[in-house]
């Protein structure tokens, strides 16, 4: 349940609702339409963005900065923590999460 773009998506409310099989698995066409990140590292032939040596990109960086998908770090922690070997992630932070 890797993004590509460094979400978890293991925890994503529409993986459920919408039965995504997860970023991977969708090979960069996910419910909501084309991925241009997942595009870009599936034509680079890496897993996910920390593999890229131009990390972050400005495609990175636009993704990131979308309405509604920003995030305060955590998808490019998530990136080098999974090129490192690191099982880890943080959980995007947002509106909701935050109101909790």
């Amino acid at each position: 349940m890797i993004g590509r773009c460094g979400t978890y998506c293991g925890v994503c409310e529409w993986k459920d609702r919408m039965k995504c099989p997860g970023c991977q698995e969708c090979q960069g066409r996910p419910f909501w339409g084309e991925c241009f990140v997942a595009k870009c590292s599936i034509g680079k032939g890496i897993y996910h963005c920390g593999h890229c040596i131009k990390v972050p990109c400005e495609e990175l960086k636009a993704a990131y900065n979308t309405p509604g998908h920003e995030d305060h770090g955590e998808r490019l922690t998530n990136l080098k923590n999974w090129a490192n070997g690191i099982e880890e992630y943080l959980e995007l932070r947002t509106l909701k999460s935050e109101e909790k």
